[in-house]
């Protein structure tokens, strides 16, 4: 492993490619930035989360298999999302447990995933990005990020060194949105509530944007604070750390090519 300028694979996230493929381009400059050199692996799949949670294993373990695959022989696997590297980090190898030679792999893998912000800060010791946000900013801890990856000072401490950017920290900023995947699919009137719930405390810090690491978080509640009626720009941090948010309007306003 060349620590110099590591090989990092980018593992990009279904929502990333489908919704938000900016998120993808600003992880690669912030990568480069931090002296890695950046591949994405072009037969990438879904990182098998819904399955999984879902219940179907086999189905779980069949995309497992393909991103094990695809992301051998790299230094580090980097992912926008602590929701999709938790899975890889946290629920690959049990995915294996009568297979010793992926299980073997997906245990190597496991010790080389990284959410992206916790990466560049406590792997290659980032202290700051050349980047300007002129707003008041609030920050919402993702689930998986916070409890799988332990993502919560990282971001804060990236965001301090943009020039502009002020930070106002909600009243309870670990709060689930409420989305979690298939839980808001299935049980959509409790999902609901949270993210309502979600959104008065992003209003009442007065913050014109939101900002989180998970983008199906932040396409959750951007979506309920304009059905709210609530002004609130949204976007994902990484876009803002990489100098990148006057390059596309916030989630859910205007479209992205």
């Amino acid at each position: 492993m060349s620590q110099s300028q590591p090989r990092v694979a980018l593992f990009v996230t279904c929502l990333v490619d489908l919704y938000r493929p900016t998120v993808g381009f600003a992880a690669i400059r912030l990568l480069e930035d931090a002296g890695c050199r950046v591949e994405v692996p072009p037969v990438q799949t879904c990182c098998g989360q819904p399955g999984f949670n879902a219940g179907d294993r086999a189905t779980a373990r069949d995309l497992a298999r393909a991103v094990i695959d695809a992301c051998g022989g790299y230094d580090y696997v980097v992912v926008p999302s602590g929701s999709c590297a938790g899975m890889i980090a946290h629920h690959y190898p049990s995915l294996f447990e009568d297979d010793p030679q992926y299980r073997a792999k997906a245990e190597a893998l496991t010790e080389r995933t990284h959410e992206l912000v916790s990466f560049l800060r406590d792997v290659r010791g980032m202290a700051s990005v050349a980047a300007r946000y002129d707003d008041n900013v609030t920050y919402h801890d993702s689930c998986a990020g916070l409890r799988e990856m332990g993502v919560k000072a990282q971001p804060r401490a990236l965001l301090a060194s943009v020039e502009g950017l002020r930070l106002t920290e909600m009243a309870d900023p670990e709060i689930c949105c409420g989305f979690g995947g298939t839980f808001c699919v299935k049980y959509p009137d409790i999902s609901t509530r949270m993210v309502s719930d979600k959104c008065r405390d992003i209003a009442s810090t007065g913050a014109g944007t939101l900002l989180a690491g998970d983008l199906g978080c932040l396409l959750n509640m951007a979506g309920r604070l304009r059905r709210e009626g609530h002004p609130v720009k949204v976007r994902h941090v990484a876009e803002v750390l990489a100098g990148m948010a006057g390059d596309v309007p916030p989630i859910g306003e205007g479209s992205v090519s």
